[in-house]
């Protein structure tokens, strides 16, 4: 089992080697991981390189290849990823997440709760609220991906112009811009490439309204 050090080291100098292709400098390694000196660095890389986790190449200046990963992190490493996932259990809400709502056509609704996740609690500080993973582009010129998580707080009604959850006959939901129109609800896409809907009002309910958008990038 590799020491705290020695495992951040050999997993920063990895990570620094896959993303630039060069090994990082002493200076690099002694910032990341903390020490004072470079001659502690020096004492890491010799007790990685006989335990056979790196090898240095020769004719190059600081220049060390990474053989192997360990298997295993340190006990101290486990620790402190436990400690940092729950500070950040604590510091966000625990919101459901319903599954995945159109933004392209309707699909099915989906009422049932799958899973929760955390956000900031800055994004929910006043009602109820729900998440659902967004499917499709119609909603992209209003800045909402495929792949993106809307965070939706609940309301059956809401201003024309709004970005709605709308349920359409009791069964298929979509993500589009609220327009009331005397007996008529249209739902408005943001790509010029869909159309608008239009239903008479009584086929539509407004599930909730917009209020944020979560973007992971890969």
């Amino acid at each position: 089992m590799l020491t705290v050090k020695q495992y951040k080291l050999l997993m920063f100098i990895n990570k620094v080697t896959k993303e630039t292709g060069c090994c990082p400098s002493f200076d690099e390694m002694k910032d990341a991981i903390g020490l004072k000196s470079k001659s502690g660095i020096h004492a890491l890389i010799s007790a990685l390189e006989e335990r056979e986790f790196i090898k240095k190449l020769p004719h190059k200046a600081r220049a060390l290849e990474v053989l192997r990963l360990p298997k295993f992190k340190p006990s101290a490493i486990l620790e402190e990823e436990k400690k940092r996932e729950i500070a950040l259990q604590n510091s966000a809400a625990q919101i459901p997440l319903y599954g995945k709502i159109a933004a392209g056509t309707p699909i099915d609704a989906i009422a049932n709760e799958t899973e929760v996740i955390s956000v900031p609690f800055e994004m929910v500080a006043k009602g109820r609220y729900y998440a659902l993973n967004i499917e499709g582009d119609s909603m992209v010129e209003a800045g909402i991906l495929n792949g993106d998580t809307a965070i939706i707080k609940k309301a059956d009604t809401a201003d024309n112009g709004a970005i709605v959850v709308a349920l359409v006959d009791n069964e298929q939901a979509t993500l589009k811009v609220l327009q009331k129109k005397e007996n008529e609800v249209w739902l408005l896409p943001c790509n010029k490439n869909y159309q608008t809907q239009k239903f008479d009002a009584s086929r539509v309910k407004i599930q909730g309204v917009l209020s944020s958008i979560i973007r992971n990038y890969h």
